[in-house]
């Protein structure tokens, strides 16, 4: 039997902060040498509850680090092509730098070809198929997804050595799982992901030294799946309805069981969110410069 171990926690806010705190000054650096302000437009379709607090947050720390901020909130009755238009005039407009389309949209529309409708040099989110094949040829010069290069960030800092390490990532989707895997390839990890249709998930996370999970179901990962002392990081976010009827954020692992079993654990929340929307900041200053040099 394993003895418990102490858990430490990683602490998302406190890296998210120093890196806004350096994206500021960077804001700063390039307004004073060019005249120029760092634009960031969102477009947000519907009233999806989570999406509509996310955004406000993205909203609130583009003005925080001095960048202008142009917020496209929209009826849930958008047609694609009335979404599609509204890209295009982003893309021409001088004066952004960046544009996000918030996921995910309703039933009726499709996001790929509005994704791909978004020049590679404004895809701030990274997921167009330019930003995507820079990536997997192992490129780091084009976009990469904020969550995925969050995570990395993190990793990092507790692993100065990531080369070698086992990582399982339990989630295959294209904003997620597919760049966090590309991403810790590059890194000299030998990685697995799971998937719906993956028989032995359990049995490959005992085997992980690095357990990523972003699947949206809530504790999914028990404290048994979790290799002693592994690193983990929690990127599921979700709402459940306490006894007295209050909001309660979780993530996708059983946290309480995850702790004296986890060498290092992300919270749910403060873990993973607030780094998502630095690295979303980091990624429209990025943006920025390089339309300066061009």
């Amino acid at each position: 039997m394993n003895t418990p171990i102490q858990t430490q926690l990683i602490d998302g806010k406190a890296f998210a902060y120093q890196m806004t705190e350096q994206v500021k000054k960077n804001v700063a650096q390039l307004q004073k040498d060019t005249g120029i302000t760092p634009g960031l437009a969102v477009i947000l379709v519907g009233n999806d509850p989570a999406s509509e607090v996310y955004v406000r947050n993205k909203t609130k720390q583009t003005h925080k680090v001095g960048m202008r901020s142009f917020m496209h909130m929209l009826p849930e009755t958008t047609t694609q092509q009335e979404l599609f238009n509204l890209v295009q005039r982003l893309n021409q407009d001088p004066d952004v730098h960046g544009i996000l389309v918030q996921l995910p949209l309703p039933k009726h529309l499709d996001p790929d070809p509005i994704i791909q409708s978004i020049l590679p040099s404004k895809d701030v989110d990274g997921l167009t198929a330019y930003n995507a094949g820079k990536l997997t040829l192992g490129h780091m010069d084009g976009f990469i997804p904020c969550t995925p290069l969050g995570c990395l960030m993190l990793l990092q800092q507790e692993l100065p050595k990531l080369r070698g390490l086992n990582a399982l990532i339990i989630g295959a989707s294209n904003l997620m799982g597919k760049p966090m895997a590309q991403l810790l390839l590059n890194a000299g990890c030998t990685v697995t992901i799971a998937h719906i249709d993956t028989r032995n998930t359990e049995e490959l996370a005992q085997q992980a030294d690095i357990l990523i999970v972003a699947t949206g179901c809530k504790e999914l990962v028990k404290g048994s799946w979790i290799k002693n002392g592994a690193t983990v990081i929690d990127v599921g976010i979700n709402r459940v309805i306490t006894s007295d009827k209050k909001v309660k954020l979780i993530g996708d692992v059983a946290f309480d069981e995850a702790v004296g079993k986890a060498g290092k654990i992300t919270p749910v929340p403060g873990g993973v969110g607030p780094v998502t929307i630095a690295c979303l900041l980091y990624n429209t200053i990025q943006a920025a410069q390089k339309h300066v040099k061009e």
